[in-house]
C-alpha cells in the first residue's frame, strides 16, 4: 500500500543504492577483473530479484490499483505502462548508451597507443559518468515508488540495484584514475555518478506531492516493472556473463528468484 509514512525510508534506500557506485570506485583499486567473478553471481542474483518482483508483485499491484476505476481496461492500461517503461529505458540507451569496453578499462596496459591517450581516457570516464547519471534517474524513481508500495519489495529492489551499481562505479573510476593518477578524483566521479538515483526519488516525492490520481500511480508502477525488466536483460545479465562463468550467473538468477519468493511468503 502506498503511504506517505514510507517516504523517508524510500528515499534512504534510494540514496543507499545510488551511492554504492562509490564501492565500485573502491573495488577498482584493489582488485583485477579476474577477481571479480563474485560479481557474476551477484548480478545474476539482482536480475532474478528484479524480474521476479516485476511480474509477480509489481504488475499485479498495478492491476489492483487500476481495476477499481477501470474494471474492463485495467489490464491493457498496465500493459501500456509496462511498454512505456521499456521504451523510456530504450530511448535513454539509444541516445546515451552506458555500455563501455570493460576489457579496455580493466586492462589499460593492453590498449593500443591511440586508445591510451589521456584525453580519450578522460573523455571515456566523463561520458560514462554522465551516461550512468541519466540511466540511474529512472532506477531511483523505481526504487522509491516500489518502496512506497511495499517496504519488503523496496528493500529487495534497492539491494538489487546496489549490486549492479558496483561495476558502474568501476567503469567510471578506472579511466579517471589512469588519467589523473589520483584516487580521490576517481572516487568522487564514481560517487557522483550515482547521485541521480536519490534525485529520482525526490522526483517521486514531487509526484505524490501533486496528489496524483490512482490511475497515474498504477501506470507508473507498471512502467517501473518495464524499467526493471529492461535493466535486467540489457545490463545485468550481459555484465554477469562478462564478469565470470555463465553457469555462476544462472545460479545467481535462480538464487535471486528463490530468495525474493521466500521473502514475500514470510513477510
Amino acid at each position: 500500500m502506498i503511504t506517505h509514512s514510507n517516504f523517508g525510508l524510500a528515499f534512504g534506500l534510494t540514496l543507499f543504492a545510488g551511492l554504492t557506485t562509490a564501492i565500485g570506485g573502491a573495488v577498482a583499486f584493489i582488485t583485477k577483473k579476474d577477481n571479480l567473478k563474485a560479481l557474476s553471481f551477484g548480478l545474476g542474483f539482482s536480475a532474478g530479484v528484479m524480474i521476479f518482483i516485476s511480474f509477480v508483485d509489481i504488475i499485479p499491484g498495478a492491476e489492483k490499483l487500476l481495476q477499481v476505476n477501470f474494471p474492463h481496461m485495467f489490464q491493457w492500461m498496465v500493459f501500456a505502462g509496462f511498454i512505456l517503461g521499456i521504451c523510456t529505458s530504450m530511448l535513454i540507451d539509444y541516445f546515451l548508451p552506458d555500455h563501455v569496453d570493460t576489457d579496455e578499462l580493466l586492462n589499460p596496459d593492453d590498449m593500443e597507443v591511440a586508445s591510451r591517450s589521456h584525453s580519450k581516457l578522460k573523455r571515456a570516464g566523463l561520458l560514462t559518468a554522465i551516461a550512468i547519471c541519466i540511466h540511474n534517474f529512472p532506477e531511483g524513481l523505481a526504487t522509491f515508488l516500489t518502496t512506497t508500495q511495499d517496504i519488503t519489495l523496496g528493500v529487495s529492489v534497492a539491494f538489487a540495484i546496489a549490486i549492479h551499481n558496483i561495476p558502474e562505479g568501476i567503469s567510471v573510476a578506472l579511466p579517471i584514475y589512469h588519467v589523473t593518477g589520483k584516487k580521490r578524483y576517481a572516487m568522487l566521479y564514481a560517487t557522483l555518478s550515482g547521485i541521480t538515483e536519490p534525485i529520482g526519488a525526490l522526483f517521486g516525492v514531487f509526484i505524490f506531492g501533486l496528489f496524483v490520481p490512482q490511475i497515474l500511480v498504477g501506470i507508473l508502477m507498471a512502467a517501473v516493472a518495464g524499467i526493471m525488466t529492461y535493466i535486467s536483460f540489457d545490463t545485468l545479465l550481459p555484465l554477469a556473463k562478462e564478469y565470470g562463468d555463465w553457469h555462476l550467473s544462472i545460479m545467481g538468477i535462480i538464487s535471486g528468484i528463490l530468495f525474493i519468493w521466500i521473502s514475500l511468503i514470510m513477510l
